[in-house]
């Protein structure tokens, strides 16, 4: 995905853009004012805008959102701040910002926010949003995997092991750890064959994918 970063630290805003280039997104640009944030969106029109709260000069980041998300509707805003408040969440919400995560999520977790973004998805805290959420178990839907969970899923189908995925696929064993666990907390599974189970009955597996 095409990103902008919006951060007053510029270190953290480099050091995010390398971190989240190594997994598979590019970053654009990266702006330490809502003023360059918003012109760096409207040049270049990225698939989301990671963007601060908390700026020494104004518009604050709620206001830049707020801007972003009425002239450049086609990007999608989230929100990492390490300001995290309930009525300031409520109120990103309501201007349509895509996701609110804290900064001290790894990323990692921010990557895998993202994926959640790209597919149309809502992020908020590690949890998703009601709307992601409307597609629950009780209304015939299937849950929301990230593309990264997805991989995995289809990797614990054909039997490949934790030591196994985080050599092909090129990350930690702890990560890929974290993404078997997510994977069965969103199949309601308890073990890597009953989730397989659950996703071969939901057709979650792709077609080229035979389940041991």
């Amino acid at each position: 995905m095409r990103l902008v970063i919006c951060d007053d630290n510029k270190i953290l805003c480099d050091a995010l853009g390398v971190a989240l280039g190594r997994r598979g997104h590019w970053v654009v640009a990266t702006a330490n004012t809502t003023a360059a944030g918003i012109a760096a969106v409207a040049s270049y029109q990225p698939g989301a805008c990671l963007l601060d709260l908390r700026f020494p000069d104004p518009p604050d980041g709620l206001e830049a959102a707020r801007v972003i998300r009425q002239r450049y509707p086609r990007t999608a805003v989230l929100i990492l701040s390490g300001f995290v408040d309930q009525t300031v969440r409520a109120q990103a919400a309501r201007i349509g910002v895509a996701g609110f995560l804290r900064k001290d999520q790894n990323v990692d977790h921010v990557a895998d926010a993202l994926d959640v973004i790209a597919a149309g998805g809502e992020i908020f805290d590690s949890v998703l949003s009601a709307r992601a959420r409307a597609c629950g178990r009780g209304r015939g839907c299937p849950p929301m995997l990230t593309p990264r969970e997805r991989e995995v899923l289809s990797r614990m189908a054909v039997g490949q092991s934790t030591a196994q995925m985080a050599c092909e696929m090129n990350v930690e064993i702890s990560t890929i750890r974290t993404y078997v666990k997510n994977v069965l907390t969103k199949l309601g599974a308890h073990s890597r064959l009953q989730a397989v189970v659950v996703a071969t009955r939901d057709h979650l597996l792709g077609d080229d994918v035979s389940p041991i």
